[in-house]
């Protein structure tokens, strides 16, 4: 593109932006469409190009804002004009999403059913591309003490032993355990390698004398517990 015709581009997106940037301060997001927020966040990592037509086809992608907003940088960066610097916004707020969602949920929280669980571990790993395989300790009222991120494997695959996973009950004292991992498929079903890995984990909390309460696999599409579905 001549220097002449790419100048007038620069200047014509630099002016609908600081336009885009003053209704958002005057009134939120109100009146915004889909495609203008999320271009507003692209913006945040792109200097000078428009972003308006890049944040349509992330719309169109995605099938609305909210497909939009919880795509994994992997898959936005399949689109042409997202690249690793320019994602930085969508990203920010992805991050600070998952921040203040733990945040809402109170520090003692008593995690007494499977479905409080799913709910708490959700937003943290549900949307992962990759498995991570996290573990929760409780006190001996389900109360929360420590939560830790064992493992993050491939999308297929995670291996876990049980000694980084009890270690760390030992030194927080905890009594009780809660183990969840995620399937990036958006299949919740557990496969025999879930099941088998249970069973071992189940042994080694006999020998430690802290209780293996339940083994939940989460994924965008739901959760399903090893517990309940007598697996464990």
């Amino acid at each position: 593109m001549p220097r002449n015709e790419r100048q007038k581009e620069e200047h014509k997106g630099k002016g609908h932006r600081k336009r885009l940037r003053e209704r958002f301060l005057q009134s939120d997001l109100d009146g915004f469409l889909d495609y203008e927020i999320v271009e507003l966040l692209l913006t945040l990592g792109t200097p000078r190009k428009d972003c308006k037509s890049v944040a349509k086809e992330v719309i169109e992608r995605f099938g609305g804002l909210r497909g939009a907003l919880e795509a994994s940088p992997e898959e936005l960066q399949q689109i042409r004009g997202i690249g690793r610097n320019n994602y930085f916004g969508l990203k920010l707020f992805q991050a600070v999403s998952k921040c203040l969602s733990k945040e809402r949920i109170p520090k003692k929280i008593t995690l007494d059913s499977s479905q409080i669980v799913a709910d708490y571990l959700k937003d943290s790993i549900g949307r992962e591309q990759k498995e991570h395989f996290v573990a929760l300790y409780l006190n001996s009222r389900n109360q929360l003490i420590f939560e830790d991120t064992v493992s993050i494997g491939t999308i297929d695959t995670n291996l876990v032993h049980p000694r980084e996973v009890f270690k760390e009950a030992i030194k927080s004292s905890a009594t009780q355990i809660i183990i969840a991992h995620n399937h990036p498929s958006g299949d919740p079903t557990p496969s025999p390698e879930d099941i088998a890995l249970t069973r071992r984990l189940q042994e080694a909390s006999r020998i430690f004398d802290i209780e293996l309460l339940d083994h939940l696999i989460i994924s965008n599409n739901g959760f399903t517990s090893l517990k309940k579905e007598k697996l464990m």
